[in-house]
Parts: structure tokens; sequence; C-alpha cells
């Protein structure tokens, strides 16, 4: 059944990933007098306390496409680079929002973007490893693999390490794309659309899989360091079973924070694969770091602020509940989250309060942003990439 029923599978998985996670329930989908319990909280109104400025704005083709992708900008020696679902990519220059160049690639993108000096990385629909020269966006090499590639490859100038959604890691050559090794996790039967994004870090790539566990591998070799488990399927039924680690993972020094599907948020030493603490939770978009903090934001719609010394809760903001959020994204003293109607949300790091919100895309807001300083990019769904400068109100 794993093999045979992929498409099956992604089938499956992508209604669980609009059912599950509060888009709608399957409830929903038919007439009933019934309220629906994971209904997007309506927005009220807030004290802003926080300046949002557009300083640039420009539009990257189709933004995330149908393919419910999460692809994310990436910000490199001050340059931004985008790519939409149907294949435009795009380098910005971070300050000003000049084009520096376009291309429109053949494939849809699925996966990125991932860099690394000159190299951009990005992962198609039907399995490809695409390497790009960030310098013009010239296509250096592709490789195909097994799996669609869902999340952004990464690379450390030797290795470029891509995780499909058949459950496989992979690194590849970074020159030419020849695939060097191959690691198969145990892929359940369910899981939601979606892959993590490998971690480079040093002589080791660290991944999170559908299994509920990340592992430590080996970028020359493939051998697998250490696993730990971040979650264990529990339930009768798959989908009570699901325990995916799907959003971004975050590293800060030697300790790695996790987050699953219907499990736990972990802080994991990396030189051991020990357990440092662990919380209970349930995200899909992953996990950020901030102000003696990790952030998370629930699936549903609650935003937490765990300490990193493992002392607990710090806060927790309840009044974005089921609005689909993506990765917290911590800018200047705040935290940034996207929502399903395309709303930037700004939260205090000092207390989760609610302290400024702007619309962006009508579309919805899916991605990981990207801060630098108090400089946030967004890129909405429907295509829009947003500089905003964040700044308290005098």
């Amino acid at each position: 059944m794993r093999n045979g029923g992929r498409s099956w599978r992604a089938l499956l998985a992508f209604v669980l990933v609009i059912s599950v996670s509060g888009c709608s329930t399957i409830k929903g989908w038919f007439d009933s007098d019934e309220e629906d319990p994971r209904q997007p909280a309506e927005l009220q109104d807030i004290n802003e306390t926080v300046k949002i400025r557009k300083k640039w704005s420009m539009s990257v083709g189709d933004g995330q496409g149908g393919g419910y992708y999460r692809l994310q900008p990436v910000l490199s020696n001050g340059r931004l680079y985008a790519a939409s679902a149907k294949g435009h990519v795009v380098a910005v220059d971070s300050g000003s929002g000049k084009t520096l160049w376009r291309k429109k690639l053949k494939q849809s993108i699925s996966g990125g973007v991932g860099v690394y000096e000159n190299s951009l990385f990005l992962g198609t629909n039907d399995g490809a490893v695409l390497h790009l020269d960030a310098r013009d966006g010239s296509l250096l090499w592709s490789r195909l693999l097994t799996g669609e590639v869902l999340s952004a490859p990464q690379s450390n100038g030797r290795i470029v390490a891509v995780q499909s959604y058949d459950g496989k890691l992979h690194g590849l050559d970074y020159n030419q794309g020849d695939i060097l090794w191959t690691y198969d996790s145990n892929m359940p039967v369910l899981t939601l659309r979606g892959t993590g994004t490998p971690i480079m870090n040093g002589a080791l790539v660290l991944a999170g899989f559908a299994n509920g566990r990340v592992g430590a591998f080996d970028t020359q070799t493939g051998a697998l360091s250490w696993e730990a488990r971040v979650a264990i399927s529990q339930g009768r039924s798959e989908i009570e079973r699901i325990v995916d680690i799907d959003g971004s993972m975050e590293l800060a020094g030697t300790t790695l924070y996790a987050a699953s599907y219907q499990g736990n948020l972990v802080a994991i030493d990396i030189n051991s694969g020990r357990k440092i603490w662990q919380e209970e939770a349930s995200s899909w978009s992953g996990v950020s770091q901030g102000f003696g903090n990790a952030y998370i934001a629930e699936e549903d719609g609650t935003v937490r602020a765990f300490l990193r010394s493992g002392q607990g809760l710090r806060w927790q903001q309840d009044e974005l509940a089921w609005r689909k959020l993506s990765r917290p994204t911590p800018v200047s003293s705040y935290v940034a989250v996207g929502d399903l109607e395309g709303y930037v949300h700004l939260l205090s790091q000092v207390d989760g309060s609610l302290v400024g919100r702007v619309k962006v895309d009508g579309d919805g807001i899916r991605g990981d942003m990207v801060a630098d300083g108090n400089r946030l990019y967004v890129f909405g769904n429907g295509g829009k990439l947003v500089a905003f400068e964040v700044t308290a109100k005098n």
C-alpha cells in the first residue's frame, strides 16, 4: 500500500490538510444547521502600538498555486529570492525592491527556495531538483528523484540535501547533482501534504519525517548518527495517528527545536540526540525562536511562547483561533504570523499581546516569512511579495 498507493495517499493527504488543519471540516462541506467548531475567529479591534510601513511590493507569478505548497522566499547577501508554483523565479534587491533578474522555468515548482552562496535550489512537483546560478537564474543542473519535492533543498557547498514526499532524504553532489546516498524513512499510510526542510550543520544534516522522528545524518555518507522521537502515533484510526513533522525546524546553537502534528514541541541536543525537554503541541507550520522563547502556532490558531530554558509556557495568544497561521517569525521586538485571509498579525515577544495588523494578500499567507532586523518580507499565496518596515509608534 505504501508504494503502490502513492497517488491515493497524496489525495487523502491533501483532503486531510484541508479538513484537519482547520480550513473546513468534512461536515462543513454539506448544508448543516450545526455551528462549525473550527470556524475561523473574527478579528477584533486591537490597540496598535506598532507602525507597519510598506517599503516595496511586487508580483511573482501565481504564488503558491493550487497544490497547497508552502514556497518561501530566502534572503542572502542583500538579495531576496522567490519562486512561484508555475515556475517564475525572481531575484530582488532587498532594500529597494528593484528586480535584478527574472526567469520563467518550464517546470512547476513545489519546493523552495534554498540558497548557498551563488547557488539556488528548487524542487518540482514531478520530483526533480533544480540548481540555478543565483547571479542570473541560469540552470546549472537538474536531477530527477523518486517523489515530489515539497520543501526547499539545502546545501553546504559539497552536498545538497533534499527531502521528497515519499519519505526519503537524498544527498546529491553539489557540482553535478549525482545521487550520493538516500535514506528511506518508515513512511506512514496517511500523511499531511508537506515535508520538513533539512538543516545543514557542519558534518550533519538534520531532518524531520512523517513518522514523527528527527534524524541526524552524516553529510558525506548518509549514515544515521542519531534519531529522536518527537511524537508517538496514537489512536485507532490512521487520521488520529498522523504525527508529521512538516513545518520548519529551528537550530539555535547546539539545540534543535522541532514540532509535530498531534504530538509535541521538543528541544534536542544535536551532539547526542538527547531530548532536553518537550511540551505537548500540534502544529504543521513549524518553530522559531527569539527573546529567549521558542514560538509555535498550533493547528487551532493558538500562538504559544515556551521558555527555551525548558521552564514551560511564557505566554499564549488565542484570539486567532482556527485562522490557519503560518510559522511565527520574530521581527524586531515582535513576532509575526500570517493567516488564511492574508493578514499579518504582530504580537509582542514579551507577553504575546496583539500590537499590529496589516492586510497583504487576499489569497492568504502560508509560506514562512523572512525577517532581517526590523524588515519583514512576506510572500502571499496569490504571489504578492512585499517588504515591510516594523517600528514602534512614538
